[in-house]
């Protein structure tokens, strides 16, 4: 399963966010600047990001998880040494939510795509399968559908397809009619009809990972999330602002790979074309042909952390002089 932000509890308060060093360099947050945390989780980058801006700067930190916007995960605001405004909305309003603030474009955009640890390690919320809870899995637990309601909606074939399709979930279609029959309300009834149906893999991955993995997806929509969040980068980034996504899983690097290689190829008229007419132009350029991950201390120190990619991408100005509106 995919964990992402705020993976490892620090000994002195808060949590450590996943790669805080190559975060920092790859934006590369000016001071006084403006930056855009796009998953506040328990504030670990957006501490470290608040520093960086320092006075004069500001910083917009998003989360759609209502558990992120409590007195006690907002108290580090109180300290920050730069103004902090912190947003209840998913990252795909985050386009809407700086056109709300009248803030326009910003320095940098940063977002953590994975689990946080805090929403992973609470049964309640049904993410884990580790822990007896709901099978929830909801990011925003007012909104919505859980997981168990998913299940019973869908189709065998439809269930089928969601489980292949977002957790590359080979036994998919045997696994769909186990859940249709079964209907598992509770995380580990699920784990443990999983642990009869799919069989146990040599690398010693638990049988509920992919699936629980898919649901997941499924119920918050993320690729659709991130779509939308890959498709306002250019537009919320000044020119020479830089964005840097992590990732935890080859669906999500993936979407994030060809955003970025689109954006900064442009033009998409075919090649036999004599002259441009899409009028697209380089919009971003590509700061990590390879993706970063973590130091081998990290992962050693944070195993959750082995799977996070990194890739970062700085606006470019129109050669022409203009900015197109596409």
């Amino acid at each position: 399963m995919a964990v992402g932000r705020d993976n490892m509890q620090n000994p002195a308060g808060g949590h450590i966010p996943v790669m805080p060093a190559q975060v920092l360099s790859l934006l590369a947050a000016p001071r006084g600047g403006v930056v855009v945390d796009c998953t506040l989780g328990r504030g670990g980058h957006s501490r470290l990001l608040a520093a960086a801006l320092g006075e004069g700067g500001t910083l917009i930190a998003l989360d759609q998880d209502p558990a992120a916007h409590t007195p006690d995960a907002l108290a580090w605001t109180a300290q920050s040494p730069c103004r902090v405004t912190t947003v209840q909305e998913p990252f795909s309003a985050v386009e809407a939510v700086l056109v709300r603030l009248g803030v326009g474009r910003v320095d940098g955009l940063l977002a953590d795509l994975g689990v946080s640890s805090p929403q992973l390690d609470e049964a309640a919320r049904g993410f884990s399968f580790r822990e007896d809870g709901p099978l929830d899995m909801r990011m925003d637990p007012t909104r919505g559908e859980p997981a168990h309601a998913l299940i019973a909606r869908l189709s065998a074939d439809e269930l089928a397809d969601v489980i292949f399709e977002l957790g590359e979930e080979r036994h998919s279609r045997k696994v769909a009619r186990a859940l249709k029959q079964d209907r598992p309300t509770r995380t580990l009834e699920a784990a443990e009809m999983l642990g009869r149906v799919v069989p146990r893999s040599k690398d010693g991955l638990h049988p509920a990972t992919r699936t629980f993995q898919a649901l997941r997806m499924a119920v918050n929509a993320e690729m659709t999330e991130l779509e939308t969040l890959l498709a306002a980068v250019p537009r919320v980034l000044k020119v020479g602002g830089r964005a840097a996504l992590i990732s935890f899983h080859s669906l999500e690097d993936r979407a994030v790979k060809q955003a970025f290689v689109r954006e900064a190829k442009g033009c998409i008229c075919p090649p036999q074309q004599p002259a441009c007419t899409c009028g697209r132009w380089p919009r971003l350029e590509i700061l990590t042909r390879k993706p970063m991950t973590p130091e081998e201390d990290e992962a050693q120190a944070n195993p959750r952390a082995r799977s996070a990619k990194l890739r970062g991408a700085r606006r470019l100005p129109d050669p022409a002089g203009r900015e197109a509106t596409w």
